[in-house]
């Protein structure tokens, strides 16, 4: 008899390498029956395995075994898990001609049951096959997430990012938890129009974090036998951990959406926000108020995790690499000088910075093994065919170590995405949310915030890395905080700092 695969991934990976072989032994046989390729082309190569239930992928950090792989056989690989395969795409060139412009082929999600049914009860937009109701969705977030909209919350960000440095300054060892306090407190305003400060240790913030975390645990193949027979999740006493975290997070969300209802039939202002924004266009988008309630959810707890991860992989890059940090400030220096505290209105005069925070995120990737997509036809690519039901993943770790686009790709060198004039070029790209239709909506509002954190702490610290404390450059890349490893030193008098960072927000 078969049995499920053993193809393990790191916790903070969503619907990664191995999503597939969640899915259960008697469902791939019936998908790879069907999932024939109608122009006779090859699927792309497969690296050897003697393995039967598929390719080996350690789970430290898998997408090291995976990049090894692609360096080898090519920029796409077929990967086998039990008898599910799985296409990986290692490249920009190839990345960019699948899965942005096919992407309207690869905007399906694979199926799981116990994630994406029981834990969310079918409503998590991430998780979501494509399909009317997901439609709906995003096009909730994309009208109040567009460019012109996320501007809005531009003041709030520039108050709570003072108050990072602030907090900072009192306790640097934990920037860690001021970095998630930060994104806590934007998300919920921005979600919820929460205008008090949300701790990472509020009971709010950590049973979300706590609910993530089952998340995590849940997407790990083969945790639930109910992804390989669907039909255990009709059983009662099937699943009760996954039911509890669905109505805590169903009770959690719905609480939210009803404080904000009662705040707008009291003609309370609180501003804008998402929640906000689809009750006032009910009839426009067509959500029920669960599914405003889960989509809120899903946005909040997203973009926290998120946002945390990314704030703290420009501050460890700024400490790793201090002569390109040296560069950053001397820029800051020019533009801002030391009598007043940056702001949004210095953002274009700054191209090193931009610079700087492009190449941090290429140099460690939020998400190094990518999102699965599932195909809904066929995709042809040169020589090679993805049959239509295929689960294909941009691998993010390879596709940033393309040598032909980063040349000495394992090199952090801010300097390549400034172009001959000494701007920010717009000819080179590296996708931190995503592809295709399935790109994350919130990546204005994410981007501004890892910008106006990352342009004060630069301009009001000197990083450095702490010679007693031990590193890992990678542990973001899983989910993890570790021991504090920087030392931040003020670049100004502390009492100017304090001032400036205690004054209202100077924006235009």
């Amino acid at each position: 008899m078969l049995q499920l695969p053993d193809l393990r991934v790191s916790d903070n990976t969503q619907l990664v390498l191995g999503t597939a072989a969640s899915l259960g032994v008697v469902g791939a046989i019936y998908r790879a029956f069907l999932a024939k390729s109608e122009s006779a082309l090859p699927l792309p190569p497969s690296p050897f395995t003697w393995r039967l239930r598929g390719h080996f992928i350690s789970p430290r950090n898998p997408f090291l075994t995976v990049a090894g792989w692609i360096d080898e056989h090519g920029p796409l690989i077929t990967i086998r898990s039990g008898t599910e395969k799985i296409v990986i795409i290692g490249r920009h060139n190839a990345v960019v001609d699948i899965m942005e412009k096919q992407g309207g082929s690869l905007a399906d999600r694979p199926r799981l049951v116990a994630a994406g049914e029981i834990l969310n009860g079918g409503l998590s937009v991430i998780l979501t096959p494509a399909g009317s109701m997901w439609r709906r969705m995003r096009r909730a977030l994309h009208t109040h997430l567009q460019p012109k909209s996320a501007e809005e919350y531009q003041p709030l960000q520039m108050s709570h990012a003072k108050n990072m440095v602030l907090d900072i300054l009192e306790d640097p060892a934990n920037f860690q938890n001021h970095a998630a306090t930060y994104a806590a407190t934007t998300i919920t305003k921005v979600a919820y129009g929460k205008t008090t400060s949300t701790s990472a240790t509020d009971p709010e913030a950590r049973l979300i974090r706590e609910n993530f975390k089952l998340l995590r645990k849940t997407l790990r193949p083969g945790a639930y036998l109910v992804d390989a027979i669907p039909w255990l999740k009709y059983i009662p006493w099937y699943g009760q951990e996954l039911k509890r975290g669905f109505e805590r997070s169903r009770q959690l969300n719905t609480d939210q959406l009803n404080r904000v209802k009662r705040q707008m039939q009291s003609n309370v202002d609180i501003g804008p926000s998402f929640v906000k924004h689809m009750l006032e266009n009910v009839q426009l988008h067509g959500l029920t108020e669960s599914e405003m309630a889960f989509i809120a959810g899903s946005f909040y707890a997203a973009g926290f995790d998120t946002t945390t991860l990314a704030i703290c992989t420009v501050l460890m890059a700024a400490a790793c690499f201090p002569d390109e940090q040296a560069k950053v400030q001397a820029e800051l220096d020019a533009v801002v000088g030391s009598h007043r505290a940056p702001t949004f209105a210095d953002e274009q005069s700054l191209p090193l910075l931009h610079a700087f925070i492009s190449e941090a995120l290429r140099w460690r990737p939020l998400v190094p093994s990518g999102l699965a997509h599932r195909t809904t036809k066929e995709v042809v690519w040169r020589n090679y065919c993805i049959p239509a039901g295929t689960t294909v993943i941009g691998h993010h770790w390879s596709i940033s170590r393309d040598p032909k686009v980063f040349p000495e790709p394992h090199a952090f060198k801010p300097q390549r995405w400034i172009n001959d004039q000494g701007r920010l070029g717009d000819d080179l790209k590296f996708f931190v949310f995503g592809f295709g239709r399935r790109v994350c909506p919130g990546q204005y509002v994410a981007t501004r915030s890892v910008f106006i954190t990352s342009l004060l702490i630069l301009w009001a610290f000197r990083l450095t890395l702490d010679a007693t404390k031990s590193l890992d450059d990678m542990a973001f890349m899983r989910g993890e905080n570790q021991p504090s490893f920087i030392e931040f030193k003020v670049r100004a008098p502390e009492t100017e700092l304090r001032r400036m960072m205690q004054d209202d927000p100077d924006v235009v």
